[in-house]
């Protein structure tokens, strides 16, 4: 199941990356890798679906782009850093951890 995770993790990260690509791409190569991440993205987390609740991955795959998107925007584009709105994005991480650990083995396995 391990394997899976890693998928959900991977697919978060080009969700962080198809959100900048949207925001900020201007050349066509730039939509292109977009369109690349959105595709990447989405087939990770629709694959490891298969094998996990799918409501739980759905929760950890969004709170885990929310905060790369927040994150990425203050380190890469100078947007301002809000304490508010990073305990707002910590609480929705809490949130997703918690989702994860009460998630009963079991019905990780029945999914198939």
């Amino acid at each position: 199941m391990k394997q899976q995770w890693f998928k959900v993790l991977i697919a978060s990260v080009f969700e962080v990356g198809w959100v900048i690509g949207l925001t900020h791409a201007t050349e066509w190569y730039q939509w292109i890798l977009t369109l690349i991440a959105i595709f990447l993205s989405f087939y990770l987390m629709i694959d490891a679906g298969k094998y996990l609740p799918v409501g739980t991955v759905y929760a950890v795959f969004v709170g885990l782009g929310a905060f790369g998107t927040v994150l990425s925007e203050i380190v890469l584009f100078d947007a301002p850093f809000i304490p508010l709105k990073i305990l707002l994005i910590a609480l929705i991480l809490v949130g997703v951890a918690g989702l994860k650990m009460v998630t009963d083995e079991k019905s990780e396995e029945g999914a198939s």
